[in-house]
């Protein structure tokens, strides 16, 4: 972009890349940007991923979190730490991603609240202890100390990124600019000031600068970077190239976004090349789809623009064409333990069923969901090519609004779409009896027992800490993170899979098929999660215990039209018996309005079935609230009208919790009319 439009909103962003963007004046989807940098005399290669800041489009944070080392963190000068700015520091510190900070918008202090030098050096301290405190309360122990930032040695900088200035401490000290000279530089008209600014200020000097001296080259970070990320054999070769981050070692690149060209339908994979040289008609291996493929192009970020070169070395954000695969899968050249599974920390809360206007336009629906849930992992696509009925959901009413939108604009597919349905959860209170299940030819029987999972594992589980899948060989850092949770090692011995939170554990001794027999009793495990016995919902925290089996011995009578029966038979029974129930999702919000508010607020919160937590009240008043998200339809226009537009509302955390019993019964009978599912079955 041009240098004299930089920062100008008119001219619209450089990494804006579609048109909801320009009009929103708004980011939604990530851009890879790579840019060389001139440090003390020595040219350095950044590559910088701009995420989105709106939490709808936090998938996007979390994908880029897996590609780069170190965060910069916009914080608004004038607003503060905000709960979002809490939800990107976890996102980072889960990824042993190191932070740094940038105070933005400060031409907000300087025109809105006529603040003084004095009074924004204060406020610029306030929100500095805050953020580290932050890290201090979030990071491991290894980094709590060492990650901290520190004005004095410039890893915080703050500035306008609109009016395109920054400063930290050591560039005012080289510079010899003072706070003065910032508030001087608002009372000069606008090509006097963008002048002063790219002189004496120039926001990419300050930040790139504030990149190089203070986050981690690849070299550094992979050492401990990798055992948090990667859950194979550090000793093996693969493993040590990784940590060396060698560039004659084997390959191992990881997808975490695909674009789709709007022209040619061709997919383009981005992400991080963390071993190894990827070159141009080189045969490689995706561990996750478990094929074969050839690259066809390998790519860098000029600018966003993609440049095409013969080869790349590792440390990289690239982009590679003529691969087909997921979000989250890893490229080798031949199989490896794949890298761990890309974890988002909110997850859809929100569907909305999508139709089509013209029937003959259907199956073009169904490729452009493909594609919609290729480009933007964290919407869910759900296609029924039986019932016709195709749903899609996200993390909230916005992100629904964009995805619709790109699809009658961008895709040319004219679509209706419902009113917004939750996704509810289903799961056990309590632990049920042995409950059995026999195949449809009487020759093979399972028995299963269903309970609540530990709390502390399902935390974990949901953290990140331990990683979902299924457990082939002994996992040290498994076996040692339960053995910390006080899972005794009988048991831990016995787990078998971990699955969208839920665990599957064998108590059975000395079945001698047992092997033949395991994956497709996870397949039939994995079924039922995905689908629960009350409403066909997902299921939550969950320890499902196989007890006892009895076997034909001819394996002709034991495949799957047998297994998968009898185990959903078992496990639907072993739920009824656990007192199945629904649990709703749950969104926590800090809602801020001037003071004469407080009664409507309230108000509001409790017609939403909402529940205070914590009322503050200093110049406005804070409160902390948790409401249904069932209950937050249309909620931004309810929060309009009862603070007459003056108030605001940020999502703290979700969670999921029992729906009061006296709501549950009808809900259920409500989704499964919606299903098309027998009232009771």
């Amino acid at each position: 972009m041009a240098a004299k439009n930089a920062g100008d909103l008119d001219e619209g962003m450089a990494t804006w890349q579609h048109s909801d963007e320009q009009e929103r004046l708004l980011t939604v989807d990530a851009a890879n940007v790579s840019m060389v940098h001139n440090f003390h005399g020595k040219e350095y290669l950044v590559n910088l991923i701009d995420t989105p800041g709106h939490v709808d489009f936090s998938g996007n944070v979390t994908r880029a979190m897996r590609a780069i080392d170190g965060t910069i963190v916009l914080v608004c000068a004038s607003e503060g730490i905000m709960p979002q700015t809490e939800t990107v520091i976890k996102q980072a510190l889960r990824e042993r991603v190191r932070p740094v900070l940038f105070i933005n918008k400060v031409d907000r202090l300087i025109k809105e609240l006529k603040l003084t030098p004095e009074a924004m050096q204060a406020r610029f301290i306030k929100i500095f202890k805050e953020f580290n405190e932050l890290i201090h309360k979030i990071a491991e122990t290894e980094f709590k100390d060492k990650w901290l930032v520190d004005i004095n040695d410039g890893s915080v900088a703050f500035g306008s990124a609109r009016d395109n200035w920054a400063l930290s401490v050591p560039f005012m000290k080289k510079k010899g600019i003072s706070f003065k000279d910032i508030l001087n530089i608002y009372s000069m008209d606008e090509e006097g000031r963008k002048k002063w600014c790219w002189e004496n200020a120039p926001l990419y000097e300050v930040l790139l600068d504030m990149v190089v001296k203070h986050l981690p080259n690849p070299l550094e970070a992979q050492k401990y970077r990798i055992p948090k990320i990667w859950h194979g054999d550090l000793e093996s070769e693969f493993g040590k190239n990784l940590m060396q981050c060698d560039p004659k070692g084997k390959p191992a690149f990881v997808i975490t976004r695909i674009v789709i060209d709007p022209k040619s339908g061709k997919e383009i994979s981005a992400g991080r090349l963390f071993s190894g040289t990827l070159k141009q008609g080189q045969e490689v291996y995706l561990n996750l789809a478990k094929q074969k493929q050839r690259v066809q192009q390998v790519l860098i970020y000029n600018g966003i623009k993609p440049e095409q070169l013969d080869e790349i070395g590792p440390g990289n954000v690239i982009a590679i064409a003529g691969i087909t695969g997921e979000a989250g899968e890893t490229i080798t050249l031949e199989p490896e333990t794949p890298f761990e599974e890309l974890k988002h920390i909110f997850e859809p809360v929100i569907t909305k069923a999508i139709e089509v206007a013209k029937p003959n336009d259907l199956p073009k629906l169904i490729e452009v969901l493909r594609k919609v849930a290729k480009e933007d992992p964290s919407i869910k696509v759900e296609i029924n090519e039986e019932t016709g009925e195709n749903l899609i959901s996200g993390m909230g009413e916005l992100h629904l609004e964009i995805i619709e939108n790109r699809i009658k604009t961008e895709k040319g597919v004219d679509v209706r779409t419902s009113s917004p349905i939750v996704v509810f959860r289903e799961t056990v209170l309590i632990k049920s009896g042995i409950a059995g299940g026999r195949s449809p030819n009487k020759h093979n029987d399972f028995f299963i027992v269903a309970e609540p999972l530990d709390d502390g594992v399902y935390k974990a589980i949901k953290n990140g800490e331990i990683a979902e899948g299924r457990i082939k060989k002994k996992d040290e850092i498994l076996f040692n993170k339960l053995r910390e949770l006080g899972i005794s090692n009988e048991e831990i011995r016995q787990y078998r899979e971990i699955y969208k939170g839920n665990v599957f554990i064998d108590t059975t001794r000395g079945v001698v098929q047992m092997s033949e027999v395991l994956e497709l009793l996870l397949d039939a495990f994995e079924q039922v999660v995905d689908s629960g016995p009350l409403a066909r919902e997902p299921c939550m925290k969950m320890k499902i215990s196989l007890v006892d089996i009895k076997l034909h011995e001819d394996a002709i009578h034991r495949g799957p039209a047998q297994v998968y029966p009898a185990v959903r038979d078992a496990l639907y029974l072993a739920m009824k018996e656990g007192k199945a129930c629904l649990f709703e999702p749950i969104q926590t919000y800090l809602i801020e309005a001037p003071t004469d508010f407080l009664s409507p607020l309230t108000g509001l919160v409790a017609s939403k079935r909402g529940q205070l937590l914590e009322v503050r009240q200093e110049s406005d008043v804070t409160l902390k609230a948790k409401i249904p998200v069932a209950e937050m339809i249309g909620w931004s226009n309810d929060l309009r009208s009862a603070t007459e537009g003056r108030g605001v509302s940020n999502l703290v955390d979700q969670s999921f919790e029992k729906m009061p019993n006296e709501l549950q019964t009808e809900t259920i009978k409500k989704i499964r009319q919606r299903k098309g599912l027998a009232e009771n079955q």
